[in-house]
C-alpha cells in the first residue's frame, strides 16, 4: 500500500494551520461584531469619511450580497462591503471596511505589489486551471517517450504561479490593514478600546494568508519532491 509521507509531513500541518486560521478570523469577528463604536458610525460612513480624506472622492461604495465578501475592485474603482458590514456599527465591521478602502489607497499611490498582484492574475487563473491536466498528461505520457516529461514540469510551474500570487498578497494585506488602522486613528473613528477591537479582527484575517501561502509553497515543494525523485530515477 502507498504511503505519501509528503502529504503528511509537508501538507496536512499546512491545511490544519489554515483551517485553525479560518476558525480564528470567524471567532474573532463575531467576539467584536458586537463592539459597538460611541459615535454610532456605521461602516460605510467610516469608508467614506477616509476615502474622502486620502482625496479619492471619486471612488463609490456599494453594497454586496453575503458575508465578509467585502473588496475592492480595482477595474470599477469601487470599494464593495458586504450586507453584514455595510450598516453594522461594530469595530469589527469599521477595521474590515476601512481595510477595503486601504486597497483602494494602494492603486492610487500606485503600491507595486497590489499592482503586480493584479497584474498577474490573468495568468495565475490560466496555470491554476492547466497545472494538474499537464502533470497528469506527463506522467501518462511520459513511458512512450521521455520528451513528455517536459509536461510535469510545465505543469509544476504553472501551480507555482499560485503560490507567487500568494506570496504577492501578503504585503499588499498587511499593508491595507496598517492603512486602514493609521487611517481609523486619524480620523478619529474610533478610540481607546474600539481601535484594538479593530486590530484583532484585522490581524485574524491576516493569518489566513499566511496560511494559504503556506498550503500553496507545501504543496509547490511536495510536487517537486514527488516528480524531480522521478526524474533522477
Amino acid at each position: 500500500m502507498f504511503f505519501d509521507w509528503t502529504y503528511l509531513v509537508l501538507v496536512m500541518p499546512a491545511v490544519i494551520f489554515a483551517l485553525w486560521a479560518s476558525a480564528k478570523v470567524n471567532s474573532t469577528y463575531n467576539e467584536y461584531q458586537n463592539q459597538l463604536n460611541s459615535k454610532n458610525i456605521t461602516a460605510y460612513q467610516a469608508a467614506r469619511m477616509v476615502l474622502d480624506y486620502n482625496g479619492l472622492n471619486e471612488v463609490k461604495i456599494e453594497r454586496v450580497n453575503g458575508n465578509l465578501t467585502d473588496h475592492y475592485d480595482p477595474k470599477a474603482n469601487v470599494v464593495r462591503l458586504s450586507d453584514s458590514v455595510y450598516s453594522s456599527t461594530s469595530t469589527a465591521a469599521i477595521g474590515i471596511a476601512c481595510h477595503e478602502v486601504g486597497h483602494a489607497i494602494q492603486f492610487a499611490e500606485d503600491y507595486a505589489p497590489a499592482k503586480f498582484r493584479m497584474a498577474i492574475v490573468p495568468i495565475t487563473n490560466i496555470g491554476s486551471r492547466l497545472a494538474l491536466p499537464l502533470i497528469l498528461l506527463g506522467v501518462v505520457f511520459s513511458a512512450l517517450s521521455p520528451f513528455f516529461s517536459n509536461l510535469i514540469y510545465i505543469g509544476i510551474g504553472c501551480f507555482g504561479l499560485s503560490t507567487v500570487f500568494q506570496l504577492v498578497t501578503l504585503p499588499t494585506e498587511f499593508d491595507a490593514s496598517n492603512r486602514a488602522i493609521y487611517s481609523i486613528e486619524s480620523n478619529s473613528i474610533l478610540v481607546g478600546e474600539e481601535v484594538y477591537g479593530a486590530k484583532k479582527v484585522l490581524n485574524a484575517a491576516a493569518l489566513t494568508y499566511v496560511a494559504a501561502l503556506a498550503v500553496s509553497l507545501m504543496q509547490f515543494l511536495r510536487l517537486l519532491l514527488i516528480f524531480g525523485g522521478r526524474r533522477r530515477s
